[in-house]
């Protein structure tokens, strides 16, 4: 978050009446279809006792791949591939007209650090990466590397996610027309389209259908949606860009989406849609040179948060409550550190050094959160803010406990986060403005087991980390109406 907004933070509350329409909707609204339900997503029951990966005592898949090792990085590759391929055999006429989906003409393994072969007219040498190239027909995929560092951060499932993918390209080279594809298509449209059919799949595979794989949709579908994290573009790479792909924020959504509605919803994605959802398509110098990172200790940062919280939530009428740092306790005894609302008080208490932990940022290549990781600033600023709505619940006379509250305070918080960048003041206005990237650190936040985003009063935290994002992303698109018409 850097150091110069706002006072056109939305303001944000349950009942829009009550705030005087207040709130803002920020236009190419990307929200879910239906219903939000903690329990589930997008209507699969979470079962965090389900297991997620390779399924056990399947006979592995017997696929003709140039310069494979038998390793067991291949092994999951081929595996994912005669999956995603059972897939597209079925889904592809199903919901185009009869299209029949022709297998690839080559599949390539590869060690980036070992020798070099060729593929697309390219050298594979150090190409940590994986690719579909639609000159020769090809998915190829680095063994050496980048499949195994996947598999160590996220898990198996995030390499399947990949491959998935890069499947999707192939997908739209099949479909052409049919998937909004021509020669001058935007890559970020490519790109938004392949995680949306790799969402589609993901579906497939959750409702048991994947011979080799399986996945439950609590924390196995959290891992996956994480890797959008890893994957993501860097902050401040221009949607415009050839070869951007988006930032975490809008890659998730794409994934949730095909989830959600299947392969037809991804083919109807174009540059329209896409201009209209990318989040923070701009940064200037300044969040550029502090990479928008703001400290969290500084006094003067804290007294900005506390504004734009009063200002984004000043429409309610509520009494703003005092934020301290006394180790997120309340004279009560409840406590939900690294953050606290103390009703009887009105009360937010923090412990800042519990949330200057969370707001270091990971370093390249490490998955945020885990193992003493970091995420953000943002993600910091979000907990308080998830804390501070609560205030905001309680005076208008919403219930602070149970899964409505957890969704109804990340769409609050989503609303909080809004903002417009064409009218950002200059730095002397002593407010906060969302950088790029604090987006992308929300969501890693709301996937966290530990976090307070989508938490009610207690600390309890709905269920489903697809349904924490998908409230968070209404309020963030659509302000107060969302929160008011969803919670």
């Amino acid at each position: 978050m850097r150091i110069r907004i706002a006072a056109t933070l939305a303001a944000a509350a349950m009942l829009a009446t009550q705030l005087g329409g207040c709130g803002k909707t920020i236009p190419g609204s990307a929200k879910a279809v239906g219903d939000i339900d903690a329990g589930t997503a997008a209507g699969i029951p979470i079962d965090n006792n389900k297991p997620s990966g390779p399924k056990q005592g399947v006979v592995d898949a017997d696929f003709t791949v140039e310069n494979a090792d038998k390793g067991e990085m291949d092994r999951l590759a081929i595996n994912a591939l005669s999956d995603i391929y059972d897939y597209w055999a079925e889904r592809m006429p199903a919901d185009f007209e009869g299209q029949k989906f022709e297998p690839l003409k080559r599949l390539v393994s590869y060690d980036s650090n070992g020798t070099a072969l060729k593929v697309c007219n390219a050298t594979t040498a150090k190409s940590v990466n994986a690719f579909y190239c639609s000159l020769d027909d090809s998915v190829s995929w680095d063994r050496g590397v980048l499949l195994p560092m996947l598999d160590k951060q996220f898990g198996p499932m995030s390499v399947v996610a990949v491959l998935a993918h890069e499947m999707g390209h192939a997908v739209q080279f099949r479909l052409g027309k049919k998937s909004n594809i021509g020669q001058g298509t935007p890559t970020i449209v490519k790109e938004q389209q392949a995680d949306c059919y790799a969402g589609a799949f993901f579906r497939h595979v959750a409702e048991g259908k994947a011979k080799h794989f399986e996945i439950n949709v609590g924390k196995g579908l959290n891992q996956v949606l994480a890797t959008m994290f890893f994957i993501r573009d860097p902050a401040g790479l221009s949607a415009d860009k050839q070869g951007a792909h988006g930032l975490a924020f809008d890659r998730v959504f794409a994934f949730q989406a095909g989830f959600t509605e299947g392969p037809r919803r991804c083919a109807k994605m174009d540059p329209n849609e896409i201009n209209g959802r990318i989040a923070e398509k701009e940064r200037n110098n300044q969040d550029e040179s502090t990479r928008g990172e703001a400290d969290v200790t500084d006094k003067r940062i804290q007294g900005l948060l506390k504004k734009s919280l009063e200002e984004a939530f000043k429409r309610t009428g509520a009494a703003p409550p005092e934020i301290k740092d006394n180790g997120a306790k309340c004279a009560d005894g409840a406590s939900t550190p690294p953050a606290t609302y103390c009703a009887a008080e009105n009360v937010v208490a923090i412990d800042l050094k519990a949330l200057e932990k969370i707001a270091t940022p990971p370093k390249r290549g490490q998955e945020p959160g885990v193992d003493g990781n970091g995420i953000g600033d943002f993600a910091a600023f979000a907990e308080i803010a998830s804390r501070y709505s609560l205030a905001i619940q309680k005076s208008v006379g919403v219930a602070l406990e149970g899964e409505t509250t957890g969704l109804r305070t990340a769409c609050l918080t989503g609303a909080w986060a809004a903002f417009t960048v064409d009218k950002v003041p200059g730095d002397g206005d002593g407010g906060l403005h969302i950088a790029v990237g604090d987006l992308d650190e929300a969501v890693a936040e709301l996937l966290q087991d530990s976090s307070l985003i989508a938490a009610d009063i207690k600390g309890t935290q709905i269920p489903s980390g697809f349904a924490r994002v998908e409230a968070f992303r209404v309020g963030y698109f659509d302000g107060d109406k969302g929160c008011a018409t969803q919670f």
